[in-house]
């Protein structure tokens, strides 16, 4: 079944772009996910990583570059949380034409009377009570406008108002599934994963084309494996009665009215009943979940090709060859494909220096799947990889499973490309973090906010990539092992506080890791990057400390490929360039002055 406000809803958001002349040819909504449980990890520790790749309305908006802290607060009988209007969600509603740079309110619900301490972007990530949170956009069947007083909710504040209220991941689930249920659902489909100390679960919704309300299905993870995502859904057959698993009680119903089910088809399967699949083209998602699942399990052996977009190739959740460390899920991220066919260094494209990054164009933009019979093959895209030069932001959050909850919790947030960025450490009970952290807009520069200190390096990194990510990772990953070790320190110290029942002191050795070390890490990477323009500017290669000076050239392969094997040197120089399968053989040849030119021809 289509649906025919599709379309309707992409022409407006495509005007609307134009309307405050944003110059940005598509929306690019592209984030990848991951859960490892307690028992897939090396230590027991629970990971939830998430990048944010979205590109369109939150542009213009305040929430997508940096961290936002929401403190704990109590609240008075009878007051009423805003509900606000997510310009990002796909839906189109009133007053987001006017280019207002704050969301309108949609809606309110009843306040509870105290809500916990949280961090929050464009989603929710963690709270105080060590509750983690992560998202990615899917394509759905129905994708209703938001409706004042009536379908309130996308994920992005359902993710807060999860935060706000709950400590446990099931808890965050079905609160999640109530409120869309209670307050209604508008725009994409959508996945959220919630994880506590303990477990990790899934939820995935999308709108209810009966009217109010919406649908949605969650599952478990089991312990001992790891869940992946990248924009389509994930969860697959539903059926009454079914362990670790909850879902909207209207979901059987509504779809069979929708002529999506029937029950002489067993199982209802939940991806292929509410969505078109892969969330813009073909392998756009699968790809990156087949990467992720295939570098920890290599085991498994899986194809990165499939028949369709409703493969079962790639399952659920999947147990990881080796109990994944700290660093594997720190970098998890930092993957162009590397090594596989798909390499985006490797190749002509990639240029002379093996720069992973493409220039995004009209043939990326997303296409419809909502017709089931054919496809629209375009050519001139680019496999999407996990690092993109798109990425607002990443992060990796973790429970160490050995700590007093109050110091258990960290956020490692990273701003930009994954690839390039240093992830800082921010406790989930800090109060407070690095001024550069907490504001920015990507359309204007600022090289005092986070986002532009690691923007302008990976920008920069293009001019050599294959040569300056070499400076680079030797930073990052010396940074990230000291903020690791001063981590560890500041954990005893807050455990000796906790100990002596200085709650306050705890508080404040988390505050102050969480801020000194986001204000070291930003000074560092500018020092960087004052080195690296220095070092590898005009095309040289200059040792600012030496003062010697290199000319690198590009490699023998680019100068073959691209027809520039032999330059000006002889004055036979049309005839050499007109000569017909001329190789580059990377040898001088001295030739006399007077030789014809068919004998200097032999020569090369």
């Amino acid at each position: 079944m289509q649906n025919p406000l599709k379309n309707v809803d992409l022409r407006l958001f495509l005007s609307l772009l134009l309307l405050i002349a944003l110059v940005i040819p598509a929306t690019v909504s592209g984030c990848t996910i991951f859960g490892i449980t307690p028992g897939a990890s090396e230590d027991g520790t629970v990971y939830l990583g998430h990048t944010n790749d979205g590109v369109g309305m939150d542009w213009r908006e305040m929430d997508d570059i940096f961290v936002t802290y929401i403190p704990p607060a109590t609240h008075k009988p009878g007051d009423k949380r805003p509900v606000f209007f997510d310009p990002n969600s796909g839906s189109d509603a009133a007053g987001s034409k006017q280019g207002s740079s704050s969301n309108p309110v949609l809606g309110y619900i009843d306040q509870v009377p105290s809500t916990y301490g949280y961090y929050t972007g464009s989603y929710g990530m963690i709270n105080d009570q060590n509750l983690m949170s992560a998202e990615c956009t899917d394509y759905a069947k129905y994708e209703p406008q938001a409706e004042e007083n009536r379908r309130l909710f996308y994920s992005s504040e359902l993710s807060n108002v999860a935060l706000e209220r709950c400590t446990g991941a099931e808890e965050a689930v079905l609160l999640v599934g109530d409120l869309i249920d209670r307050y209604g659902y508008y725009g994409t489909g959508e996945t959220l994963i919630f994880a506590d100390a303990g477990e990790i679960w899934v939820i995935e919704m999308c709108g209810n084309p009966d009217g109010d309300g919406g649908l949605w299905v969650a599952q478990k993870v089991k312990d001992g494996e790891v869940f992946v995502a990248a924009n389509t859904f994930r969860i697959r057959d539903v059926s009454p009665g079914m362990p670790d698993m909850h879902y909207s009680d209207n979901l059987f119903s509504v779809a069979e009215r929708a002529g999506w089910w029937s029950p002489s088809d067993g199982p209802l399967d939940w991806l292929e009943t509410v969505s078109y699949g892969e969330y813009s083209h073909p392998y756009y998602s699968l790809m990156r979940v087949w990467r992720i699942q295939d570098t920890l399990a290599p085991s498994l052996k899986l194809s990165p090709y499939v028949e369709d977009t409703y493969t079962r190739e790639y399952p659920f959740s999947f147990v990881p060859d080796e109990k994944v460390n700290f660093s594997t899920a720190l970098n998890l991220f930092r993957d162009h494909y590397e090594g596989t066919e798909f390499d985006r260094t490797a190749g002509l494209a990639a240029g002379p220096f093996g720069n992973p990054y493409r220039v995004l164009g009209p043939e990326d933009a997303h296409t419809n799947f909502q017709n089931e019979t054919m496809l629209e093959v375009r050519a001139g895209a680019y496999p999407r990889a996990i690092s993109e030069i798109f990425c607002s932001y990443s992060y990796i959050t973790m429970i160490r499973p050995d700590l007093p909850e109050e110091v258990a919790g960290v956020l490692w947030f990273g701003p930009a490309v994954p690839y390039e960025t240093v992830y800082t450490p921010i406790y989930a009970q800090s109060d407070n973090l690095s001024s550069s952290y907490t504001s920015g807009s990507r359309i204007i520069y600022n090289p005092d906010t986070a986002y532009w200190t690691f923007c302008l390096l990976t920008n920069w990194a293009g001019l050599a990539y294959n040569m300056m990510i070499v400076d680079i990772q030797e930073e990052q990953q010396s940074l990230e092992a000291e903020s690791l070790r001063l981590l560890m320190e500041a954990d005893q110290q807050a455990i000796d506080h906790l100990t002596a029942g200085d709650t306050a002191g705890a508080t404040a050795v988390m505050t102050n890791l969480t801020v000194e070390r986001g204000d070291a890490i930003i000074k560092s990477w500018k020092s960087l990057t004052a080195t690296m323009i220095v070092k590898y500017s005009n095309g040289l290669l200059t040792d600012p400390e030496t003062e010697a000076v290199e000319e690198p050239g590009y490699p023998d392969w680019w100068y073959n490929d691209t027809g520039y094997q032999y330059g000006p040197r002889i004055y036979q120089y049309k005839e050499l360039m007109d000569t017909p399968d001329l190789t580059y053989t990377g040898t001088r040849v001295i030739v006399s002055k007077e030789m014809p030119f068919d004998g200097i021809l032999k020569l090369l």
